[in-house]
């Protein structure tokens, strides 16, 4: 199920305490129903294929921190957003948060602590555009290109990502690309990490590579349009 139906089925149900308690003759608590549907009905907006606008949030690309006024706007659906990471990570448990792909670069999902972190001197490339960075590494070291779960990154961004760690590949540190979960949006952005340091000839050959590794990565019609986008504006 793609964000935008799975976010409007939310939005919908929400909806129903407002008409239970508008009836008992309480309007006055249907208030946060109201605004939570409201604010889940936006997102269901923004992050249709058709317009997919993961800015809409405000994520900081450099530091991954929402403003305050986004914070405050956007709370129900920034509290989902998490709410629904912890329990896909609980019925997830047998797999592992991340693995290493090839030597000293990881794929995974959302770190909230120091041990959800790969071992040795990261660099992190996030891919989520809903779920704040945690401050775990120097800013220096930290990269956001998010966009809404399902989605992808855009080509352009997916290039400057690749750029930017390889430079840092290039000084001796490694990389983690994640996203929630580690299956759709890093996945895409390892595959192109992968071809462009001559790991993979091409993102379906690394696709294969990352399913070694990591074998649930879903990525969808959209991940793999995008990459060959990706590859046609790529240097040669």
């Amino acid at each position: 199920m793609g964000i935008s139906m799975f976010v409007g089925t939310a939005a919908t149900v929400f909806l129903i305490p407002s008409f239970c308690l508008t009836k008992a003759g309480l309007p006055l608590l249907t208030i946060p129903f109201l605004y939570t549907s409201f604010i889940l009905f936006i997102i269901t907006i923004v992050s249709h294929t058709a317009i997919n606008l993961p800015l809409v949030l405000g994520k900081n690309p450099k530091t991954g921190q929402f403003p305050f006024w986004s914070i405050l706007f956007f709370s129900p659906f920034l509290l989902f957003s998490q709410l629904y990471f912890h329990f896909k990570r609980i019925k997830r448990r047998g797999e592992p948060l991340y693995n290493e792909i090839y030597d000293g670069l990881y794929l995974g999902g959302w770190p909230r602590s120091e041990t959800d972190m790969p071992p040795g001197d990261l660099s992190v490339i996030d891919c989520t555009c809903d779920l704040p960075h945690r401050g775990l590494i120097d800013l220096e070291d930290y990269i956001c290109i998010g966009a809404f779960d399902t989605r992808s990154p855009l080509p352009w961004q997916i290039e400057l990502a690749v750029r930017w760690a390889c430079a840092k590949r290039d000084t001796g540190r490694k990389i983690y690309i994640h996203c929630a979960f580690g299956h759709g949006r890093s996945a895409c952005v390892m595959c192109a990490f992968l071809v462009t340091l001559g790991i993979a000839e091409s993102w379906k050959e690394a696709e294969k590579v990352i399913c070694k590794k990591r074998p649930r990565i879903k990525m969808n019609r959209l991940h793999r349009s995008t990459l060959e986008e990706w590859s046609k504006i790529r240097p040669s």
